[in-house]
């Protein structure tokens, strides 16, 4: 049994959503102890000079109002470590993430927090964790030269120290929607628990 998961949805359909429907089905699939929900339908807010600042000032110095402006993003990142595991429902929208996931990146992708850099390089600081991206798409094959979506979902979760990926892709569903539904179902029952 997985302990604490977070469950993340980036859909902008709060019903009908493939993937909805698998980020649902993996987390009841894994049984955790705990979930914590993260619904990005409801917009998160996009990163402005203030918080820019506010995030490259050292946290003993922030003032009251730089705090605040951080404070949601301080939330997303603490749910981020409390996980075990981070299911993310995740359709392909324009060859892409849609724009409630970057947004969300935005907010997680912090220099101290999630990564650090070094004379090699950025490391990420959130390792030991796994990542199950269900990914839906209309015609968009997972995995293609014109699938931008899981890739960069890919490289960011491992920018951040996520390197254990999986995806369950219910890939051009426009094509055949019940049986990429089905192949993504068996999929999920497949899941190392």
């Amino acid at each position: 049994m997985t302990k604490t998961i977070l469950h993340i949805d980036a859909s902008a359909r709060r019903t009908g959503s493939a993937t909805r429907d698998l980020s649902d089905r993996v987390v009841r699939h894994l049984k955790a102890g705990r979930i914590i929900r993260r619904d990005l339908a409801s917009p998160l807010p996009l990163i402005t000079e203030d918080w820019i600042g506010a995030n490259f000032t050292p946290a003993d110095q922030r003032d009251v109002v730089q705090q605040d402006v951080l404070s949601l993003s301080d939330e997303l990142v603490s749910e981020l470590r409390k996980a075990d595991t981070i299911v993310i429902g995740l359709p392909i929208y324009n060859f892409s993430v849609p724009a409630a996931f970057k947004a969300w990146i935005d907010l997680v992708a912090r220099a101290g927090l999630t990564f650090a850099y070094s004379e090699e390089g950025p490391k990420g600081l959130l390792e030991g964790k796994r990542a199950i991206l269900a990914v839906a798409s209309g015609g968009t094959a997972v995995g293609s030269e014109i699938d931008f979506a899981t890739t960069y979902a890919r490289h960011v979760l491992g920018f951040i120290g996520i390197h254990d990926v999986e995806v369950i892709a219910a890939d051009r569903m426009a094509l055949d929607p019940e049986a990429t539904l089905s192949k993504a179902q068996k999929a999920v029952t497949e899941l190392a628990a």
